[in-house]
């Protein structure tokens, strides 16, 4: 085996895990001298106006980006409050955000690499990472390895790890959970804006007169925006569009209960009902737009009874809602129940198609918005070196490879000109075999992914599956080969940005537990051991990392070069890209195309517009109910992996798995409420209580997505543009017992 390289800029990981610790004891998290000293805890100054005995950091739960005020002991964190007058969450928090802190003293983390199960020093670690890797590289091909990241970690790690994967190790097949959440939104935005740019800012939740929520529960999954909409002073109204009679639906003054994937149909006809009476913006549609024209023939067969037979809602309700689109301050939201479809991508076209059709964009209260899942998928949209590279760039332009080359230190020709399979191709090639190793950072396919069974296939066929991750026991940690202990939020500092564009620091306010390392300083022992750390000689730093991307960033829609560092992230409470040099931050709540400018060739906004498909899964005599997933608890966090650790937070929700079922159901199968019973499909069968709730309408079910159980059921269907799974829909049958 080779040996990992002593050299005076990188010092032992066991020697170096002990120094932060001593240091971290005598000093304190906020002095100058751990910030020069501590290679993983950062350089972060305190924040302008906050006492040494507290400092400020971004929660890392999801894409809301609240500020937390962390409370200091000798040890660090002591407790925490929510940060009064930053401009996301106004001194608010949500259980998960309360709780924050608490998740990281749990028995379960991981503190010391584990190659099959014992536990191994770092050297020791990184050795065997390359040694195995290069073997079967060796053997099968460079690209026969692969990685899955996350939006869980902060965009410089993200940065580090897919340049290290790509140019250090000569991968190529790489992806992120964002895949999962948020790649349709990407796509849709890319085609019809000419970039991956959400619109809107948090001040729009106050300044609409009429809010759509399409497959968005965020009284739930997203609560302090749900806070931010109660602080409306129009009296807006609130539409819901949604299967299901949410708990933001119960909150409405309007609910539409659409079948399950027709709302590209709705649209359409509601698009249709503009164009025919004379309901659309045309000044804006004729200076603005490309393809309006089109979209008007295409929808023309959409009219009232059509698009009411396809999606359920009363001709006169479609009436009612187009004519409020039209004629008040509207803006448009929308989250997993559209992303996660077969047909997502088109449908957010069909959403930002009505923005465009009457005007509601670039002003405020109005907007075609995406709201993001995860604490980062922005940064990783952004910045994750997976699906584009650094900034936005394109792997197949020769002059952004160049310029990303001439920024970040790595030469172009060690850049690939080529993307890499998605996520779901990624499983594909482990199952032929194409696809040999799997290196999983901060997630847990073996819990998330759809149609999870055969997650068990994807690790026999996989020669070696490596695991980076704070907690050692994930459901894909437990069939791992070699664990790499990572530092959690709260230990390590970067940047991440929430779906309002905002980009503010985290801190590290306590050391790792044992000799778990930030991901940052993994990847600098990996790149050492693999023999390609001078590819990365500029990358000292999670702070120098953020002055390379911002600089990658000039002359692009997220033009960040007037951001001179993190101080000045945390003196202006975050700041939403884009901030080109020069840049002040009079507005610190800013939306996109106020000037009414999209970033196309030629500035105009572009209609996009498909006929909707047919769901790959209907209910039929074996499988009679609808099953529908999401979030079921704002107590819980996808899969679990963090929330399980407190307490207080399981506290709050079930411990029980459970299932919605609608009482009428549950009175014709003789069910009683909370009673197990088995739920079934074509991919497997799960044993859950039954809960009895008006919320789902009969024939349908829903189940929690955060129990491991849920996706035992999902059916494996793909949008064709972005590659998303459909977690929404699928076939299955309820009996008792």
């Amino acid at each position: 085996m080779s040996h990992l390289p002593r050299i005076p800029s990188l010092k032992d990981p066991l020697a170096l895990a002990k120094e932060e610790a001593t240091l971290f004891k005598k000093t304190g998290p906020l002095t100058a001298e751990l910030a020069q000293q501590s290679g993983s805890l950062g350089n972060l100054p305190a924040a302008q106006g906050v006492t040494q005995s507290t400092t400020q950091s971004i929660c890392g739960f999801c894409s809301t980006g609240c500020s937390l005020t962390m409370h200091l002991g000798e040890d660090g964190a002591q407790n925490l409050t929510p940060t009064p007058h930053y401009p996301v969450n106004l001194g608010m928090a949500c259980p998960k955000g309360w709780e924050a802190l608490a998740v990281l003293d749990a028995p379960n983390r991981a503190k010391t690499p584990l190659l099959h199960g014992k536990p191994i020093d770092w050297a020791t670690a990184a050795d065997t990472f390359c040694d195995r890797i290069k073997e079967i590289q060796k053997n099968h091909g460079d690209h026969s390895v692969a990685f899955l990241s996350t939006g869980q970690i902060p965009f410089e790690e993200m940065a580090f790890i897919g340049s290290f994967f790509k140019s250090g190790m000569g991968g190529l097949h790489c992806d992120g959970n964002t895949r999962q959440c948020m790649a349709t939104s990407v796509v849709a935005y890319k085609q019809s804006f000419g970039f991956d740019a959400p619109p809107y800012t948090y001040a729009d939740f106050e300044e609409s007169e009429h809010l759509v929520f399409i497959g968005a529960n965020p009284c739930i999954a997203h609560p302090i925006m749900w806070q931010r909409v109660l602080r409306n002073k129009n009296s807006p109204r609130i539409s819901v569009i949604d299967p299901r009679n949410t708990e933001t639906a119960q909150c409405a003054t309007h609910h539409y209960p659409l079948k399950p994937k027709s709302d590209q149909a709705l649209f359409y006809g509601i698009a249709h009902y503009l164009f025919t009476n004379n309901l659309c913006d045309n000044e804006f549609l004729n200076k603005h737009t490309e393809r309006w024209e089109e979209y008007r023939t295409f929808v023309s067969t959409y009219d009232l009874e059509t698009t009411s037979e396809l999606s359920g809602i009363s001709p006169e309700d479609i009436i009612d809602l187009a004519t409020a689109i039209a004629q008040k301050k509207t803006s448009l939201w929308w989250t997993m129940g559209v992303n996660q479809s077969h047909q997502g991508v088109r449908t957010a076209q069909a959403i930002i198609n009505l923005s465009l059709m009457t005007g509601n964009i670039g002003k405020p209260g109005t907007g075609a918005n995406s709201i993001t899942g995860q604490c980062n998928a922005m940064g990783s949209r952004l910045f994750s070196n997976t699906t584009n590279l650094l900034g936005g760039h394109d792997f197949s332009k020769g002059e952004h490879r160049e310029k990303i080359s001439q920024h970040t230190g790595i030469p172009a020709d060690r850049i690939p000109t080529e993307l890499g399979k998605p996520y779901h191709e990624i499983i594909e090639g482990i199952l032929n075999g194409e696809i040999k190793a799997l290196w999983v950072i901060a997630t847990n396919p073996a819990h998330s992914w759809i149609n999870q069974n055969c997650f068990k296939e994807v690790r026999e066929k996989l020669e070696f599956l490596v695991v980076q991750d704070m907690y050692e026991d994930t459901e894909t940690a437990q069939v791992a080969d070699l664990i790499l202990p990572a530092a959690g939020w709260g230990e390590k500092t970067g940047c991440f940005i929430n779906s309002e564009r905002r980009i503010s620091t985290i801190r590290p306010v306590k050391t790792a537990p044992g000799v778990a390392l930030a991901d940052f300083k993994i990847i600098q022992l990996l790149s050492h051991a693999w023999g390609c750390a001078d590819l990365f000689a500029k990358w000292t730093s999670p702070e120098a990392v953020f002055h390379m991307l911002r600089d990658c960033t000039k002359d692009t829609p997220c033009d960040i070069t007037g951001i001179t560092g993190y101080q000045h992230l945390e003196d202006q409470a975050g700041i939403q890209w884009p901030y080109p040099e020069g840049s002040t931050n009079e507005e610190p709540e800013k939306r996109l195309f106020t000037d009414f400018k999209f970033f196309t060739p030629s500035q105009k906004a572009i209609f996009h517009f498909s006929p909707p498909t047919e769901v790959k899964e209907l209910p039929c005599s074996e499988f009679p109910f609808y099953l529908n997933t999401g979030r079921g608890s704002s107590s819980q966090w996808h899969t679990q992996t963090r929330t399980r650790s407190s307490k207080i937070l399981q506290q709050l929700s079930p411990s029980d798995p459970y299932i919605e079922i609608n009482p009428l159901d549950a009175k014709e199968l003789e069910i009683a409420h909370f009673q197990w019973v088995t739920v079934s499909s074509k991919r497997g069968k799960i044993r859950v209580r039954a809960y009895l709730a008006p919320s789902v309408s009969p024939g349908h079910l829903f189940l929690p997505m955060h129990d491991r159980l849920s996706n035992q059921l999902t059916p494996a269907d793909f949008d064709p543009f972005s590659f998303q799974p459909s977690y929404k829909t699928g076939a299955v049958a309820l009996s008792k017992g």
